[in-house]
């Protein structure tokens, strides 16, 4: 009999584009042709309830809870309970419009007039000089937004107090040391949104029919979800088989003892997906091969009617119950597989065309995370760099550091746009090697690809402005990477490999070259003082005012189990409040910071001045000004970036652009235009002339000229035509500068004059 694998993604992750967990896997598994199907329930469960029925069911279940004349519901609720019709009338029109099928809508809605509105809309007097900045569709994004944010707040209130677009009972994923709350809410009845979501399972569990229902949970929010959906099949459906595995289990699940879990699932996976996946679909196909299986809870081992012995399967970093006990399995000898075996991800069977694009307008970068679709690739597995002491760099994940070949990334880039339809891609590396996306640039050129894409970095000098350049060319709109503390001291106890003022002048060569740039910011790492949480503030400042940073984000320090700080606390000066290991989830940790610096109180001070300084304003403000409880005065110098910027001796200006000065002989020439038009002229000067050539280029937005003599000049039409990007071979600056030298003198008198300096700023890269 053949097994069949169905994998989900549970309520809920992203509203715009599928989370790659499930794409990923049935990629994979159709290299060993094993028949997969796949669904995201969280963009399902949500196009049920963002419906005209989903609403009118939605209001009428309200109804019947809460009586609007003995004001047990706020205000808001109760302006949305009356304006229901509105909602119920506009609701399908406005999810089309979100899902890019109605844009004519735009224009309706715009006129503040179409949508009923709540208290999500009163942010609008505060937004109206945005606006003046976004064209009609985004700005009728943004008031789409704000309609389903109002509904949800009411579904929060009236309904269900666990819905969230991005996540559904996360309180009940994180830090759960014990499995007993989450146990608890199990054992209840299900709510509306688990009524939703257990009538579309059950659809689809009757429709394929599958052995191996394989679960994917990312984060904490599509926890109680997966269980919920587990619990159900188990129930109804108890010969279907059912494994967990994704990022929660893979950070969280490493130690797992609670026997109840297994009471839900009967496997649960850590790290790679691949080859613990296809163990446990040979293991289950042997099962199912033998007629007189019997499905019980020893699910590690076959029984055979015809034979007293038994025989052991091979698992891969399983969890599994034997004899009531858990017990952690990793028999297998096979090695994982590489990444240019594991396939191209598949997004077939996902509902492509129903997610929805929402615009919340604070943050640049949160837009890309909720607007618009994208495939999502992985160009390196692990991180190269491997050392931040904040990071899980003992965990697979992290620790495997394993490129993609550039050409194999481009075949699946290819293979994926042909699927999907869409040529936008999010690589979600832990920090992309930047020879890699060199090298990938470098192909996509080649192929002449039209492609969109994004990643995340280290912002290490390798990140030069030929390099962001050719980035740039080859469709990367946007980077994020770790400023982290903003403090030299902290970055190098975090073992970043990296400086504020090597970030500025990183940061500075992507937003020259048109490449959005946001920063993931810090505070509260071990032994930071106030002072220095203040002085990262005026980094962040001076680098939102000298235009080179578009976004960022505070994230406050979280230490976890498998970082060095969690491992080896006593070295960064931190304790942790026990040693304890819970039965369940193990990856948060409470600690003290032996400083006994309140971190929490800076919260609002520092996100409310990043607001500002991200919509370029308030750079006046003393910093004090942020906050209600002094603070010390910076120590930082007020020009400390603008210097830095300015101080940067690899470099040399030319016609207001920054080069790099990179004569390594190792270094990539590679030209990004065309083919000139040439012409030919004497110029004479008293009684000498020589014979001189013009070249014309013309580029997407403008044309230029230089002029040579006419020698030097055909030599440089020779070579600019072998370094083109279109051509397969990358040729050495000592290889240009041997050709050079074998008809000319002085190649570097040459290679700095302004002819050269010109097509510099056009286009000739020294990568």
């Amino acid at each position: 009999m053949k097994t069949k694998v169905f994998l989900i993604t549970p309520p809920f992750t992203q509203l715009n584009t599928p989370y790659p967990a499930t794409a990923y896997i049935k990629g994979f598994l159709n290299t060993k042709n094993i028949s997969a199907t796949q669904a995201d329930l969280g963009i399902e469960v949500i196009l049920k309830l963002f419906s005209k029925e989903g609403l009118k069911d939605l209001f009428q279940v309200s109804s019947s809870k809460f009586q609007v004349v003995d004001q047990k519901i706020s205000y808001n609720s109760t302006r949305i309970l009356t304006l229901q019709d509105e909602y119920i009338k506009t609701i399908d029109s406005v999810i089309a419009f979100l899902q890019g099928k109605n844009p004519t809508l735009a224009l309706q809605i715009c006129q503040e007039d179409y949508l009923p509105e709540a208290s999500r809309f009163a942010q609008l007097e505060e937004l109206d000089w945005a606006f003046g900045t976004m064209g009609t569709q985004d700005k009728a994004k943004h008031l789409a937004t704000l309609y389903l944010e109002d509904i949800s707040d009411f579904i929060v209130e009236c309904v269900d107090g666990n819905f969230g677009f991005s996540r559904y009972a996360e309180r009940l994923g994180r830090s759960a040391n014990s499995f007993d709350e989450l146990y608890e809410a199990l054992q209840k009845e299900p709510t509306y949104i688990d009524a939703i979501l257990i009538s579309i399972l059950k659809e689809r569990i009757e429709t394929i029919q599958p052995e191996l229902f394989l679960i994917s949970v990312p984060f904490p929010g599509n926890l109680y979800s997966a269980f919920r959906s587990a619990q159900y099949v188990k129930k109804h459906y108890p010969n279907i088989k059912i494994s967990m595995g994704g990022g929660f289990p893979n950070t969280e699940l490493r130690s797992l003892s609670d026997a109840r879990v297994f009471e839900f699932f009967d496997y649960i996976t850590l790290d790679d997906g691949e080859l613990p996946v296809e163990l446990l679909y040979s293991h289950i196909s042997h099962c199912y091969a033998n007629s007189s299986f019997a499905l019980g809870s020893d699910a590690g081992r076959i029984s055979f009617s015809n034979s007293v012995q038994t025989q052991e399967p091979n698992f891969k970093r399983t969890f599994l119950l034997e004899n009531g006990v858990v017990v952690y399995k990793n028999n297998s000898l096979k090695p994982d597989y590489k990444q240019s075996q594991v396939g191209t991800p598949d997004y077939s069977d996902l509902l492509l065309d129903k997610y929805i694009s929402v615009i919340e307008i604070v943050n640049p970068m949160h837009r890309m995370w909720s607007d618009g679709r994208w495939n999502k690739l992985t160009m390196a597995h692990g991180c190269y760099w491997g050392k931040c002491t904040f990071c899980d760099i003992s965990l697979d994940y992290i620790k495997f550091y394993e490129p993609i070949a550039a050409n194999l990334l481009c075949d699946r880039m290819e293979e994926m746009i042909s699927q999907t339809g869409q040529n936008g891609f999010h690589y979600v590396d832990e920090a992309a090697p930047p020879a890699l996306m060199r090298a990938l640039a470098l192909e996509i050129l080649r192929r002449k690809l039209s492609v969109t894409w994004w990643t995340n970095i280290r912002f290490e000098k390798s990140f030069s402005r030929d390099l962001c350049l050719l980035l740039k060319a080859s469709g990367c709109i946007a980077v994020s990477g770790g400023l982290e503390v903003a403090s030299d001291r902290l970055l190098q106890l975090i073992d970043k490999g990296v400086t504020v003022e090597q970030v500025a002048k990183v940061t500075r060569n992507f937003t020259e070259a048109g490449v959005m740039v946001h920063a993931y910011l810090m505070y509260g790492y071990p032994t930071q003082t106030v002072q220095e949480t203040i002085d990262s503030l005026e980094m962040v400042r001076q680098l939102f005012e000298a235009g080179v940073l578009q976004s960022g984000f505070w994230h406050q320090f979280a230490m976890t189990a498998h970082s060095p700080v969690g491992m080896y606390p006593e070295k960064f000066g931190v304790v942790k409040e026990t040693e304890s290991i819970g039965t369940f989830a193990n990856n948060d940790i409470n600690f003290k910071d032996k400083t006994g610096i309140d971190h929490d109180k800076f919260s609002f001070g520092l996100k409310k001045s990043l607001y500002n300084f991200m919509h370029g304003i308030c750079f006046d403000y003393e910093l004090q000004d942020w906050f209600d409880f002094k603070i010390p005065k910076t120590k930082i110098h007020p020009d400390f970036i603008v210097d830095a910027l300015e101080d940067d001796l690899d470099c040399f200006r030319h016609g207001g652009q920054v080069f790099s000065r990179n004569d390594k002989p190792t270094a990539k020439i590679v030209w990004l235009g065309g083919k000139p038009i040439l012409e030919h002229f004497i110029k004479s000067k008293k009684e000498n002339s020589w014979e001189m050539m013009t070249l014309t280029f013309h580029d997407k937005k403008e044309s230029f000229t230089i002029q040579t003599n006419k020698n030097e000049g055909e030599w440089l039409v020779e070579i600019l035509d072998k370094i083109a990007v279109s051509k397969e071979k990358t040729h050495t600056f000592l290889e240009i500068k041997t050709d050079f030298e074998t008809r000319f003198e002085n190649f570097e008198l040459f290679w700095y004059s302004k002819p050269i300096n010109t097509l510099r700023e056009f286009g000739l890269l020294v990568l």
